[in-house]
Order: C-alpha cells, then sequence, then structure tokens
C-alpha cells in the first residue's frame, strides 16, 4: 500500500498543474488487483500510469480522460476574466484572460469549467462570462493600458465599456481618427491606440524598437500577481504582453519563457530577457525582465510595486539572483 501511494505521490510531484492533472488515487486494493480513480488530463498519463502497476492487475475504468475527443469551445464573452486554479474566487489569481480568448472545456463544476487555452495553459474560469464557440477573428490588438469605447466618434460621447491591454478587436469602420471595433460590446476608440495583426512590425530591429516604445506605455502600471494588463500586471505577464504586441506569442509563467526562450549571452540587445532566482535556487525561475540594451531592463517589479526601470547589475536583489538571458527574437 504504502509503495503504491509513493509511487502515486511522485508521478504527481512530476506533474506541471498549469497544463496537466495528475489527480490519482487508490480506489481499491485486493491480492494482486489494483483499482484507481481520479482524473487526467491525457491517454498518454494513462499509459505512463499502467506501466508504473504493470505487475499489478490494474483496472482504470474509474479514471476520468479530460482531454478526450472532440471539446466543446468557447470563449471569453467579458473585457477580462480571472483564471483560478480552483472553482472560486476565493483562491489568488493565477493569471488574467482577454475578451476573446479561445478555451476548450475540459470539466464543469458548477458555474465553473476547467479549460484548456491554446497554448496548453490550465485553470478555472467562471462559466457566466464565456460565450459558445470562437470569437470572430480580430484585425488589431490594443495598444494602450485601458480604453473606454464611446458610443459615438467624439471625445464627449458617453463610454460604453473598456478594453484592456492587448485585447483582439474587430475594426468594423474607420472615420477620421476614430475606429469603431467590436469585443465585447461595439464601440468608438481613436485608431493609433491599435495596432493591426497584420501590419506588426516585420525586421527584428523594428520589433526591437516597437518593444522600446510600447514597453514606456506601462511605466508605472502596478504590480498584480496573476495580473497581464494595464489595470495590474506581474513579470511574465508584462514581458508575454510586449511580445504579443509585436505579433509574438510566448509562455505565460517566467520559468516557462525561460526554457522556451533560445539563450543568449552578454552583452545583451533590447528584447532579451533576464531571468532571476530567488535564494540562489537556480532552478526555480521566479523572476524576469525585459533588456533595454546590456543590463537595464525595465520589469514589472514586486518590491517597486509596478512597472520600472532598473540596472540589474547596481541592484543587490538582481545582481545575486540572475541566472540566464534568453530571447524570443534572435
Amino acid at each position: 500500500m504504502e509503495n503504491i501511494q509513493s509511487t502515486l505521490d511522485k508521478l504527481a510531484s512530476q506533474s506541471d498543474s498549469r497544463t496537466s492533472v495528475f489527480d490519482i488515487e487508490i480506489l481499491r486494493l485486493q491480492n494482486s488487483s489494483l483499482a484507481l480513480s481520479g482524473r487526467l488530463l491525457d491517454e498518454s498519463q494513462l499509459e505512463t500510469l499502467a506501466s508504473h502497476f504493470s505487475n499489478w492487475k490494474l483496472d482504470t475504468s474509474a479514471i476520468q480522460i479530460l482531454h478526450k475527443g472532440d471539446l466543446p469551445r468557447m470563449h471569453i464573452a467579458t473585457n477580462l476574466t480571472g483564471l483560478y486554479e480552483k472553482p472560486t474566487f476565493s483562491v489568488p489569481l493565477a493569471s488574467e484572460l482577454y475578451y476573446g480568448t479561445e478555451l476548450e472545456i475540459l470539466d464543469e463544476q458548477g458555474n465553473w469549467v476547467f479549460v484548456k487555452q491554446n497554448d496548453g495553459y490550465l485553470g478555472w474560469v467562471y462559466r457566466p462570462y464565456l460565450a459558445q464557440g470562437p470569437a470572430a477573428k480580430p484585425t488589431h490588438l490594443v495598444l494602450v493600458t485601458s480604453y473606454g469605447l464611446r458610443a459615438q466618434p467624439e471625445r464627449e460621447s458617453e463610454i460604453v465599456t473598456r478594453v484592456v491591454s492587448g485585447t483582439g478587436v474587430v475594426v468594423e469602420e474607420t472615420r477620421g481618427e476614430w475606429a469603431r471595433v467590436a469585443a465585447s460590446k461595439t464601440g468608438w476608440m481613436q485608431f493609433v491606440h491599435l495596432r493591426a495583426l497584420n501590419e506588426m512590425p516585420a525586421s527584428v530591429d523594428e520589433k526591437r524598437k516597437a518593444l522600446i516604445e510600447d514597453s514606456s506605455l506601462l511605466i508605472g502600471v502596478p504590480y498584480l500577481w496573476g495580473g497581464t494588463t494595464g489595470h495590474g500586471i506581474d513579470c511574465s505577464g508584462f514581458t508575454r504582453l510586449l511580445h504579443r504586441w509585436i505579433g509574438i506569442e510566448i509562455p505565460r509563467d517566467a520559468d516557462m519563457q525561460h526554457s522556451a526562450a533560445k539563450p543568449v549571452e552578454p552583452p545583451f540587445e533590447t528584447g532579451d530577457l533576464l531571468f532571476f532566482s530567488e535564494n540562489s535556487d537556480t532552478r526555480r525561475i521566479t523572476h524576469v525582465g525585459m533588456s533595454l540594451g546590456g543590463w537595464k531592463m525595465i520589469h514589472s517589479s514586486r518590491s517597486r510595486n509596478g512597472v520600472y526601470i532598473d540596472d540589474a547589475r547596481e541592484d543587490e536583489a538582481h545582481k545575486d539572483g540572475f541566472v540566464s538571458a534568453g530571447s524570443f527574437l534572435r
């Protein structure tokens, strides 16, 4: 019994709950027969599980495979909503999802659904904030921390809703400096605050220039664990948003970005990501900032409560905690 449970515990510890599900328990144990119950993300995990208990007559009929067959798809229908590790608002925010984010529905519990994003990230979302099927394909991204859509193309017109930085919208009409955009609602905004998806910076030099200009728009935005927008943003949400604005989708969290980025060495160039750990634990990436050239970086700092520019070689915490650098541009 102890050996079985220790094996299950080991497999569970090897599973990253952000992108995988391993929730297995012993249902029944009798002589050489072992019955397990619980949830797994996909069939490959079931095969791995079976390989660890090949000496047993294994019954896995009570195990639910979440990612199986054609799953229903929905999209975020509000301006912004939270992603949570459990089906309740009373747990810490894991991330935030923009309007239009497409999701696969893996499981349900009351008013909550367990979802998988296109990048594989998992979590619970409040179902009343979702709509069936995919959203309309966006034409532009919102390039400002937040903007109040107007009922008419006039500065004095009433605000009908707000869109946040990084949201994909559909431009339906332009009128002078104004564009009528469709998101959770339809309204007008000044065209200068949008970037067309078909006019993204093309060359590496253009991307680096855009990263400098775009990052300055977020100076002073407060730090928010799990935040992804100009209302509040964490370190990896910040670097992810900057890349989204230039047409590059990168992983959600700092350690994931570290694993996916191409390693680079000094001297660093604009757009290179600098990765840090705490307590000299170089195996656990806990922070990321973007180089503005060399060790000068812009980042969303918890200690400074917001997005600011620092020199990673002058600040002791960053100097001692630096692990390595990587890039999605090179």
